[in-house]
């Protein structure tokens, strides 16, 4: 008990000591050790480093998780060292209503068709979001965490117990240069010079020791970089993988919907005819096509040559590049104008388009019909 008496009032003294070097210190009143340049470097690298780290994990965080609730009740459950609830994303939702209004309006009809084909895309996307969060959270936010949580913990404990050795080194240069000046009135104050000697000894010591201890840590930084810049490469991939991913369903769901027939059975089980598009032209009826037959042998032969007359064209504007797949296609470039017709028995995904003398086919899905 005596043992921790003296122990509590020795710590008790240091404490006050440090207080009252600190203060000076801040008010101009005593002399303070400063640390070399390269340690002062390695701890502003350090400081840097905890600061931008945090900044970019917890914006991370908010972009994988933007709902701040959800992000609370996750943190709880990780303090709890417990499994969150699963629940669905946005897109996951989305499709669930998609899917059930599809069924709800019949598979069978245009639009009850067009709106599970949505949902099962943005099921495939929701799919896709919530492994993008699982890759991120184990490949990228881990590491940021644990670097602040373990690394820089350490790293700050060792820069306090340098602060404290400093304030003890100080306060023992204190005492000796009061002792010094003592000592020149008095004999006296002899023995009192040699123990604030020793101290100041003692304490430099201590103080160049854990200077050493807090440089080794702080160097470590670099490889911290290093490591961390690993980390955001396969975030990055991550990244890559679900945009592709996602662009890729779109591209999919968008032919899907492109290549839907016209016709589809109502709710009432008779067939109604229903446009997809709304630049989707009506076929053109026989009628509005003039066969040119007239004194051309071809022609009467069973060969027809057809003729269009200026009622049934109609300027197009083209909305994407398209690469003709063969001869009887026109290859286009996008934001070009050109002159479109249908034919008797023509595909009504697929127009015949005139650019000068050239002519071909082109999907319906690439153009804008111009008034």
């Amino acid at each position: 008990m005596d043992f921790n008496v003296k122990k509590l009032a020795a710590d008790a003294g240091t404490f006050l000591s440090r207080a009252v070097q600190f203060t000076e210190e801040k008010f101009g009143q005593a002399e303070k050790t400063e640390l070399d340049a390269h340690l002062e470097n390695l701890l502003g690298k350090a400081e840097s480093t905890k600061l931008w780290t945090e900044k970019i994990m917890k914006q991370t965080e908010v972009l994988l998780q933007p709902n701040p609730n959800a992000r609370i009740e996750e943190f709880v459950y990780e303090k709890l060292d417990r499994k969150a609830p699963s629940r669905i994303n946005n897109f996951e939702q989305l499709a669930q209503y998609m899917l059930d209004a599809g069924n709800d309006f019949g598979p069978g009809t245009a639009y009850g068709s067009a709106l599970i084909k949505c949902g099962e895309t943005e099921n495939r996307i929701g799919a896709a979001e919530r492994e993008l969060i699982h890759t991120s959270a184990v490949n990228f936010l881990a590491p940021l965490r644990n670097f602040l949580e373990g690394d820089y913990k350490t790293i700050s404990k060792e820069r306090k117990l340098l602060q404290n050795k400093r304030l003890d080194l100080d306060a023992a240069k204190a005492r000796l240069k009061k002792a010094k000046v003592s000592e020149s009135r008095s004999a006296l104050w002899a023995e009192e010079m040699t123990k604030a000697e020793q101290e100041v000894r003692v304490t430099q010591s201590e103080f160049d020791r854990q200077a050493e201890i807090t440089r080794l840590l702080l160097e470590g930084i670099s490889s911290t970089h290093a490591h961390h810049l690993r980390c955001l490469n396969d975030y990055v991939d991550a990244q890559v993988t679900y945009y592709a991913q996602c662009y890729q369903y779109m591209v999919d769901l968008q032919k899907e919907l492109g290549s839907f027939p016209t016709t589809f059975t109502s709710n009432n089980n008779q067939t109604a005819s229903v446009p997809i598009l709304s630049n989707t032209v009506p076929p053109f009826s026989a009628s509005s096509v003039v066969l040119s037959t007239s004194n051309n042998p071809i022609a009467t032969a069973g060969i027809t040559d057809y003729k269009l007359s200026t009622s049934c064209t109609r300027k197009a504007r083209v909305l994407y590049d398209y690469d003709a797949a063969d001869s009887s296609e026109l290859s286009l470039l996008a934001d070009e104008v050109i002159t479109v017709y249908s034919l008797p028995g023509m595909d009504s995904d697929w127009l015949m388009s005139e650019r000068g003398n050239q002519k071909g086919k082109v999907p319906i899905t690439y153009l804008e019909l111009l008034n």
